[in-house]
């Protein structure tokens, strides 16, 4: 009980540290602030302001910190691309000042695209490009690192990987242009080469014309470095020269406490560097923000209640919010190595609002959707999850009926991937089977889309199951309450269409029990269904309206409708020597609980001399 850790307010806590004699606990407290600085600066830097976010992270001691600053700008880096033109001009400034902060970047960089690469993961490595990318213009890194990853991505160039190169050239190639135009010029060499072998398909040829359109304008939309983001002068600038397959060492230890038995002699050092860095400037900032900390204190009450306003406004689930976390969930499922450390990463992301589980769920199911083929892979995930407890297998359940409602809004291939997580969680008995009961298999309740997810549902049960056991585990009294709108037991027409859609797709087998009481149905029942079938398929086609029909040899007709037989109006021939001959027809279903074949396979001659047949029998016997 005494290890447990109680929640001290946060004014009790700083004057606890104040009053402390334990040095460890002191930079411990010093290093949690200097985290919070960190990440509050860099998630609110932009073109307009940053200039003054510098000024302030030189405030703070870098040196010491410059493990969470990389962390932090790659991050940010991920989840805001279109800022990595900004992070990288920021960057360029401290590295003027603080080499080993660009070095510590650039690394990281190098072995994040290694990794990244490896694992095919095409959306880190488009990000990861783009930020090296960015720095290889404001010459952090030299432009023989960008050489390096073209020759890699264009030595064995499949679609993704030329698709790749094609967004880094955009950004790197009017610097490789000005600098190295031999090696640029053998590089469009090696494209136009791809194109004319078709090593690629059209869409990414197509990608690669376009590329060499750019080059015709000489990078016109696509300049070196932006002139609100050029800040350092080209005597101020220091480029490392890291190469693509050096040893290299990530230094995460950086990124965590440390003890430092020195350490008031290590911030003695960043003052005077930090003095020789801003020069006046600090005196004025300083002074700043002794005026911040007494307005604070001063005005403590009026604080709390503001900071409590803005709390409501930073908890209030916005479109920005959600769409950050979805990215976030999807470069963690795409990074993840195998469905264990994904669950495991999934649940530790920090949640953006009171309903984030349901969000959670509805992006894995996305992701599954947008894979070209099914990936066990998202089964996997998703049946770890439902075994964390019963909240995820609910959440699952939810959004199997959200999905089956909505299924019609999907393309083919991405209801078969759904189709197939969900089957693959049900199969694996992770997902309740309550969820069928939302399915009613008939022609009222169904449409093109989610019969089709329906077959591909029950294929991906059979797979996972086999056709023997499914049979047996549908045969369960506790879930034939659920599946009576799949295998219904009452309605005539529902039962016909049942079986004719299990027969269609293979798995008949699974009908044995309909076609049992279809055999035993009451007459009424039959009848009631047989009736809806025929006043259905009369609006549709007036041909085929059960009317009756005579003729003589005049060649005038007479047309009476009629949907009963008697003798008089059973279908007959009669020839006489004068040639003429009477027919009378008219429609009517037997008695016979045979179920119909479905309508393509249908036979009208065939269904009428069965009837015929019937019929005289019937005559005979009266």
């Amino acid at each position: 009980m005494s290890d447990r850790k109680v929640y001290v307010p946060r004014r009790k806590l700083e004057e606890e540290i104040k009053n402390s004699s334990d040095p460890e606990q002191i930079q411990q407290f010093k290093h949690e602030e200097l985290k919070k600085k960190i990440n509050s600066l860099i998630n609110k830097v932009s073109p307009e302001n940053i200039k003054q976010v510098v000024v302030e992270l030189f405030q703070l001691n870098l040196i010491r910190g410059k493990g969470l600053l990389v962390k932090t700008l790659m991050k940010a880096q991920v989840l805001s691309y279109a800022y990595s033109s900004t992070y990288a001009s920021l960057v360029a400034i401290i590295n003027s000042k603080i080499p080993e902060i660009g070095e510590l970047l650039v690394t990281r960089l190098i072995l994040q695209f290694r990794r990244s690469f490896k694992r095919n993961d095409k959306t880190l490595c488009k990000s990861t490009l783009n930020f090296l990318g960015q720095l290889v213009n404001q010459e952090v890194s030299h432009e023989i690192l960008a050489l390096q990853i073209i020759h890699l991505l264009l030595g064995n160039p499949t679609d993704e990987s030329v698709e790749i190169c094609c967004e880094f050239i955009k950004i790197v190639g009017n610097f490789l242009h000005e600098v190295s135009a031999t090696a640029s010029n053998g590089i469009f060499d090696q494209f136009r080469y791809i194109l004319q072998e078709g090593f690629v398909n059209k869409r990414t040829q197509y990608m690669v014309e376009e590329l060499f359109q750019i080059r015709k304008t000489d990078f016109k939309n696509y300049p070196i470095i932006e002139t609100k983001l050029d800040l350092v002068d080209e005597e101020d600038r220091v480029t490392h020269m890291i190469g693509l397959d050096d040893s290299l060492k990530a230094q995460d230890s950086l990124n965590n406490f440390e003890f430092d038995e020195n350490y008031d002699e290590n911030e003695l050092k960043y003052e005077l560097l930090k003095k020789e860095i801003l020069g006046s400037d600090e005196s004025e900032s300083d002074e700043e923000s002794v005026e911040e900390e007494e307005f604070e204190d001063n005005s403590e009450d009026q604080e709390d209640t503001s900071k409590k306003d803005q709390k409501i406004v930073i908890k209030d689930m916005t479109e920005t919010n959600l769409a950050n976390y979805q990215k976030t969930v999807y470069l963690t499922i795409m990074s993840s190595m195998n469905s264990d450390e994904a669950v495991h990463k999934l649940l530790k992301l920090k949640s953006f609002g009171n309903n984030q589980e349901d969000k959670l769920v509805d992006m894995i199911i996305k992701c599954c959707s947008q894979e070209k083929t099914y990936s066990k892979y998202y089964g996997l995930i998703g049946e770890k999850l439902c075994a964390v407890n019963r909240k995820w297998e609910l959440l699952f359940e939810q959004q199997f009926k959200i999905y089956y409602e909505i299924i019609h809004r999907f393309e083919t291939n991405q209801l078969r991937n759904i189709a197939k997580l969900f089957g693959h969680l049900l199969a694996s008995d992770k997902l309740g089977w309550e969820c069928l009961e939302v399915i009613h298999l008939n022609e009222e309740e169904t449409n093109s889309a989610s019969r089709i997810f329906v077959k591909f549902l029950f294929q991906e049960l059979v797979e996972e199951l086999g056709i023997n056991s499914l049979k047996e585990r549908f045969a369960e009294e506790y879930i034939l309450k659920y599946t009576s709108g799949i295998f219904p037991n009452r309605n005539a027409e529902h039962l016909r269409f049942s079986i004719n859609f299990f027969t269609a797709i293979g798995l008949g087998v699974l009908t044995e029990g309909m076609r049992e009481v279809l055999t035993h149905l009451p007459p009424e029942e039959e009848e009631r269904g047989r009736s809806i079938s025929r006043s259905r398929s009369a609006s549709v086609s007036s041909s085929r309206s059960g009317s009756s029909y005579s003729g003589s040899g005049s060649g005038s007709y007479t047309r009476s409708p009629s949907y009963s037989r008697s003798r008089s109006g059973s279908k007959s021939r009669s020839v006489s020597r004068s040639g003429s001959y009477s027919r009378s027809r008219s429609r009517s279903s037997s008695k016979s609980p045979t179920p119909q074949l479905p309508p393509h396979l249908l036979n009208n001659d065939d269904a009428e001399e069965e009837e015929e047949e019937s019929q005289r029998k019937k005559f005979k016997r009266d």
